[in-house]
């Protein structure tokens, strides 16, 4: 499982439509992780656009996959700031398997997601701070891992356009703070595959750190 932080152009004005539809990022590192005329499946990679910028005010973007991508298939030479750097491998460098997790285990997470639950057949967004935590809690229940703080921020509307004309909107929520392990297999497991919907949004990528 490998972690990619790269950096984008500000000066390219497809990077500059890229930062400002997400919809458009993910179809544009779609032709990084998948070979031409090859659809790109929905679990191929996750991604986040952070909230923080590089010194200069480069915009930076997590991306994780098992995948390794081939950055000349973007096909902008230059939609990057930079060429990536050598990714980490979360596996090893979080020692994330079952034998090496315990119970208990603390880290510092952030995860950009879709609080939402499912009303007469539509998903609608969940706007109350205490519907948001809520919804983070009940996925750690069920995802392995306890909250111990959540401090959210970035409440907004995410606009996309999809190639048939169609917008896409999806609301989403900063999360930061501090988890527990309680069920290292089910952690494992949602590290590798992200929370909730939006996926293709850059919604869904948990990213932990130890506490030390």
């Amino acid at each position: 499982m490998l972690l990619y932080r790269i950096y984008l152009n500000l000066r390219c004005k497809e990077a500059r439509r890229d930062v400002a539809d997400p919809y458009e990022m993910h179809s544009t590192l779609c032709r990084a992780f998948s070979p031409a005329d090859t659809k790109c499946p929905t679990s191929s990679f996750l991604w986040r656009l952070e909230p923080e910028t590089r010194k200069d005010g480069v915009p930076i973007v997590l991306i994780q996959s098992e995948n390794i991508p081939d950055w000349s298939r973007i096909g902008v030479s230059d939609w990057l700031a930079e060429l990536p750097k050598k990714p980490i491998d979360i596996k090893n460098k979080l020692h994330l398997t079952v034998n090496d997790l315990s119970t208990g285990l603390r880290y510092r997470y952030r995860l950009r997601a879709n609080p939402s639950v499912k009303r007469n057949g539509k998903r609608q967004g969940l706007y109350k701070p205490q519907e948001q935590n809520a919804w983070l809690i009940r996925h750690g229940q069920s995802q392995g891992f306890e909250l111990e703080t959540v401090y959210r921020s970035q409440e907004q509307m995410l606009f996309g356009k999809r190639r048939t004309g169609n917008t896409v909107n999806v609301f989403s929520v900063l999360y930061d703070g501090i988890l527990r392990v309680s069920e290292p297999k089910l952690f494992i497991d949602t590290i590798t595959t992200g929370i909730g919907h939006g996926k293709s949004m850059g919604l869904g990528l948990l990213s932990v750190v130890p506490v030390g």
